[in-house]
């Protein structure tokens, strides 16, 4: 099966392309631009939903549904949020069809007085929702999030990374401070940093966007960025800081303890899918995916090896205690006993998907109880003693998770490296990776470096080096050096 796989060295899109595929992660649907996300897929994105749900619910978030359809009017009302999404949103302005000539087409009897947006986020609906739940500051804070699909239309699309369609969860919370908005912003975005970094593995940068990349209606973006193989960032959650602008536009105020009507502050936050492509190009090679343990559907398969009923039955009742060890330990475990597949095709499957762990029995383990151990992430394989299974594999599982944050950490530490002039930043820029680089916080130097260069400001880091200097491009005053990437 990994032969279908391009090398990551000849053409990483195409190797991409080739891992989603072969693992059974997508497919493109018939509707251009979206995915249909298969259960593979689908599973680490429950494993990633489950994690996240729990890491909202334990800071005092709780879950909470809101339309699909959004009316136009809604987006109008805040400036900054309408032009940011205007060229990406769909648009409904029919209620029905009608049959003609063994076909369907439009009833324009069914036109809508008002045309309705399919979500592209949901800022404007909940919105709506607050003005009628908060009166007093005995309703604040309101801290919800929203498990939805989202619709944004994308021209240039790739599965999982950016389509039209995807899943994602949305925090909305309203506060009766500037200071406590502010805070609920650098939590969440700390939430996503310990996530990306114990669950996926994935190192990440956290920072600040600049005025050009905020979120549309945000007084200030958080986000966490990490780097993928090829050398490319890959922006992985964000978290803004709402200021009043959405309070203001939907004109939802509060009675302080005072008895004065103040409007309230608001945050907003997200991740989506897209970790998933995150988490492919972070880890897997050229034999398929890799997944972190902690996000894998199941940690371990089981592989029983026979040539004849006999041999089965003894194998099946040799791996059954083992199986029961493991799920004991907490450990998930799926046993692949399908008689329709030979053994080395199980094997190759497994692989290409990514199972940290792959145990195979045969009538000679059963004999000298043994078992062969296979490590997904080294491709190591081993026969190891049945005694004490489940301690090696719960230690061995724990090791791998560190392995590949540690293997990813260092990666990307060395293909971070700092720039004091723009010629070195432009040669430096063609190979990949971070660069750090003094910047004079203008606008027009920032796309001026964009159009010349294809690389962003990735983020201004949170955590600043302090030192002081000259812009790369203008050489005026700059108070620190902000992060650069070519980015996907």
């Amino acid at each position: 099966m990994a032969k279908k796989i391009t090398k990551r060295d000849q053409d990483y899109s195409q190797w991409y392309i080739d891992v989603v595929k072969e693992a059974k992660l997508a497919d493109h649907s018939p509707v251009r631009g979206c995915m249909v996300v298969r259960p593979n897929g689908f599973a680490i994105w429950e494993n990633m939903k489950a994690a996240l749900d729990k890491m909202f619910k334990d800071t005092g978030h709780e879950n909470a549904y809101f339309p699909l359809f959004i009316p136009k009017s809604f987006l109008s009302k805040e400036a900054q949020h309408v032009e940011g999404f205007a060229k990406e949103c769909a648009v409904v302005t029919h209620s029905r069809l009608k049959s003609v000539d063994g076909g369907v087409e439009v009833d324009p009897d069914s036109k809508l007085d008002e045309e309705l947006i399919v979500r592209p986020t949901s800022e404007t609906i909940i919105w709506d929702s607050y003005k009628n739940w908060i009166q007093s500051y005995r309703d604040l804070p309101i801290k919800i999030n929203q498990w939805a699909n989202v619709v944004r239309w994308e021209m240039r699309t790739r599965l999982f990374l950016r389509t039209m369609e995807f899943l994602w969860q949305e925090g909305h919370t309203a506060h009766a401070t500037k200071e406590e908005a502010v805070e609920e912003t650098e939590q969440m975005l700390e939430v996503y940093r310990t996530f990306a970094e114990e669950y996926m593995a994935m190192p990440v940068i956290t920072g600040v966007k600049t005025e050009s990349e905020r979120f549309a209606g945000a007084v200030d973006t958080y986000c966490i960025e990490s780097l993928m193989q090829d050398g490319k960032a890959l922006q992985a959650g964000t978290s803004h800081f709402l200021g009043q602008n959405f309070a203001k536009a939907f004109d939802v105020k509060f009675q302080d303890q005072d008895g004065e009507h103040k409007h309230v502050w608001a945050t907003s936050w997200g991740v989506s899918t897209r970790l998933i492509g995150g988490l492919i190009m972070t880890h897997s090679d050229d034999q398929g995916l890799v997944i972190p343990p902690k996000l894998a559907p199941n940690q371990v398969v089981v592989v029983p090896i026979y040539r004849s009923d006999e041999q089965r039955a003894e194998v099946l009742e040799y791996a059954e205690p083992v199986i029961k060890e493991l799920e004991a330990k907490g450990i998930s475990v799926k046993l692949d006993d399908r008689d329709n597949y030979k053994p080395g095709w199980k094997f190759a499957e497994h692989e290409v998907q990514g199972t940290p762990i792959r145990l195979a029995v045969g009538p000679r383990d059963v004999e000298n109880s043994n078992l062969e151990l296979a490590r997904r992430d080294t491709l190591e394989k081993n026969i190891v003693s049945r005694e004490g299974i489940a301690e090696r594999i719960d230690e061995m599982l724990q090791t791998i998770q560190k392995d590949l944050f540690n293997n990813a950490k260092k990666r990307m530490d060395d293909r971070t490296r700092s720039v004091d002039s723009y010629e070195e930043f432009k040669k430096e820029i063609e190979k990949g990776g971070f660069i750090y680089a003094h910047w004079d916080g203008s606008e027009k130097t920032e796309q001026q470096i964009k159009e010349e260069t294809k690389a962003t400001i990735r983020c201004i880091p949170l955590k600043p080096d302090n030192n002081s200097g000259e812009c790369m491009v203008t050489g005026k005053p700059s108070k620190r050096k902000v992060l650069f990437a070519r980015a996907y």
